[in-house]
């Protein structure tokens, strides 16, 4: 009979503070946004954050990121109240990591990249996955080596030190590298699977989910596809592409659910999901399915559509799909309050005017689901009849 694990508590998770620096590319108003995602990203990684850091400058001190006035005050706030780890909301150099350990000793430096990794690192559960993500790591590790291999060597287990860290035997670059090397081929033997599994799989027409993280696109995956698919209320619940039969009326098509996109996603990690990201790539419709009862909701659909432009999948036709409806609340806008019904109103005029194919559901209760399988069964049908004329005779 299998242990049961122990239920993770308050008193057992590690405990971090939170570091922003305002700059004149970064308003601070944009930056508090911005640790207010970070602590759902330390929330996520199941540590706890106690207390958030600002500072304002110019541009990043190149020693120490923040300034020296700055760092003494959160070392001795640290010192004082037993936390284990600093998180940084930027990527820092290893020269800056090194310099910060100096300042603030026997305490872990993680920054947004790393926790993002480690994040991915706690969440890959297939072989697929957990090479992509051991890749994105080593690739990360690799310039910040001096440094980090000695930090590492240090800690033991935790935030940040889930994968790479765990094995000691990577202790020189050379090493590292081959390791790179090796994770590089094994990633290509899987492209060509992925490759031929996706040419495997007929005429039928594909359409990819994609959009920030937390989203909904999972829920909406169960929703339409009718088979369970996993969703939590955490960022990154889905790494794995799952794909799906769906049938609407009687037009067959697959559907997609691929890794969602967040703000300053290490490149690493879109260099070694390459594969997963070719689904949303070599699909014919896509689904950009955002969370509309996110105050930041808008900059959040900038990200996922800058990201789309990185991996060449910005030209494809795409449906916007607000989910969460069922959350929005109203809102003050001067002397008036605004109503959901009216943001959804005045947001679907504003889309439908530039010729944007828009749907307003909650796909966690299926509400105007009925919508969507219409306006998808009028857009696959389009698409199939323009590969495959001599097949519309069917509709």
């Amino acid at each position: 009979m299998a242990k049961r694990q122990p239920v993770s508590t308050a008193e057992d998770k590690e405990t971090c503070v939170l570091i922003g620096l305002a700059t004149q590319n970064q308003k601070r108003e944009q930056l508090e946004e911005y640790l207010e995602e970070l602590a759902f990203l330390v929330t996520t990684a199941n540590a706890v954050s106690k207390k958030t850091f600002i500072q304002s400058l110019t541009k990043p001190d190149s020693k120490t990121f923040i300034g020296s006035g700055k760092l003494l005050e959160i070392r001795d706030y640290v010192k004082a109240e037993g936390i284990d780890m600093i998180v940084f909301d930027d990527e820092l150099s290893g020269s800056q990591i090194r310099n910060i350990e100096k300042e603030i000793e026997g305490v872990k430096i993680i920054d947004r990249p790393n926790l993002i990794l480690d994040i991915f690192a706690q969440r890959a559960r297939t072989s697929h996955a957990r090479t992509q993500v051991e890749l994105a790591q080593y690739q990360y590790l690799l310039p910040r080596l001096t440094n980090m291999w000695t930090h590492l060597q240090k800690q033991k287990g935790g935030i940040g030190m889930k994968g790479p860290g765990e094995k000691e035997i990577e202790t020189d670059r050379r090493i590292i590298r081959d390791r790179i090397a090796l994770l590089k081929k094994e990633l290509i033997a899987i492209d060509k699977q992925m490759a031929t599994q996706r040419s495997n799989r007929g005429s039928m027409i594909r359409v990819a989910l994609v959009g920030y993280t937390n989203a909904g696109k999972s829920t909406l995956m169960t929703a339409l596809s009718k088979s369970d698919v996993f969703a939590e209320n955490k960022l990154f619940a889905t790494l794995d592409t799952t794909v799906r039969k769906v049938v609407v009326a009687n037009l067959p098509f697959l559907l997609s659910d691929t890794v969602g996109f967040i703000r300053k996603l290490p490149t690493q990690l879109i260099e070694s999901f390459k594969s997963t990201l070719d689904e949303t790539r070599e699909s014919d419709l896509l689904i950009h399915v955002i969370d509309v009862s996110h105050p930041q909701f808008e900059d959040q659909i900038e990200v996922v559509e800058r990201t789309l432009e990185e991996i060449g999948s910005d030209d494809k036709p795409t449906l916007l799909l607000f989910n969460k409806t069922d959350l929005l609340e109203n809102k003050d806008e001067g002397d008036t309050e605004v109503s959901g019904v009216e943001i959804i109103q005045g947001l679907k005029e504003r889309f439908e005017k530039d010729g944007l194919d828009v749907v307003f559901m909650s796909a966690r209760n299926k509400e105007d689901i009925t919508n969507l399988r219409d306006l998808l069964y009028s857009r696959v049908k389009d698409l199939h009849v323009k590969r495959y004329p001599y097949h519309q005779f069917l509709y």
